[in-house]
């Protein structure tokens, strides 16, 4: 209350002190301008300038109480004025890819990369089809995407988790075209050197898989068409 006491005799002070200043003896009313803005007319009396109550309230973001015996002004505490509209603070970044989905994901592209290099084989060597080793390899890093898909908790990890599906697909189609090409006898596709460098399916596969471990170490989603 002392301080708010002093702050209103200063401003108060400061008004009439510096009008009495400029303004002369029965000088006509003049206007008031404050910080380059109009705040009303001053009234001449008596060789001073006097002004409104509820302007200067106006002027200092107060407000006025009028009572029977007494006309209360009230000036905002420190810190408390009316502050500019600022712009709207940008939305929040959505949160990043969870450290345990990413390290699944992580693992469970090794696992792709090795079955990708065990049908490799087929095609570089001309290797037989021994086995029930595709379809294993096909089941095992199956059983293992649906444990990651389970670790997906935020909303980037969904939409990582879509690609590394999509991935899974990419890779299951292209190795079952390649052993069903083998066990049909049909070599054409196996006795060719650069049979591997040319196949534009295979070269898809091994791109999305570059830009997935890149993406989950750097721990934030992104796309690429290469996993579409």
């Amino acid at each position: 209350m002392r301080n708010r006491s002093g702050i209103s005799y200063i401003l108060f002070g400061f008004v009439l002190l510096s009008a009495g200043i400029l303004l002369a003896q029965n000088t006509p009313d003049r206007a008031l301008i404050v910080n380059g803005k109009s705040a009303g007319m001053t009234v001449q009396m008596g060789g001073h300038a006097y002004i409104d109550v509820e302007t200067v309230a106006q002027i200092t973001n107060g407000s006025v109480t009028l009572e029977p015996n007494r006309i209360v002004l009230t000036f905002p505490a420190p810190g408390t004025s009316a502050a500019p509209s600022a712009a709207p603070a940008p939305p929040a970044p959505p949160p990043g890819l969870s450290r345990n989905f990413a390290s699944m994901a992580i693992a469970e592209l090794a696992e792709m990369r090795e079955w990708r290099g065990a049908v490799g084989t087929i095609l570089t060597y001309g290797a037989p089809v021994v086995g029930t080793w595709p379809q294993d390899y096909h089941d095992h890093v199956q059983a293992s995407l649906m444990q990651v898909e389970v670790a997906a908790s935020t909303a980037a990890d969904q939409d990582a988790m879509q690609l590394l599906r999509n991935e899974f697909s990419n890779l299951a189609r292209w190795a079952n075209d390649v052993v069903t090409t083998r066990q049909s006898m049909n070599a054409t596709k196996t006795v060719d050197p650069n049979v591997m460098q040319n196949d534009q399916t295979l070269a898809k596969i091994s791109d999305c898989g570059r830009f997935l471990s890149s993406m989950l170490v750097s721990g934030r989603f992104a796309d690429d068409p290469s996993c579409h």
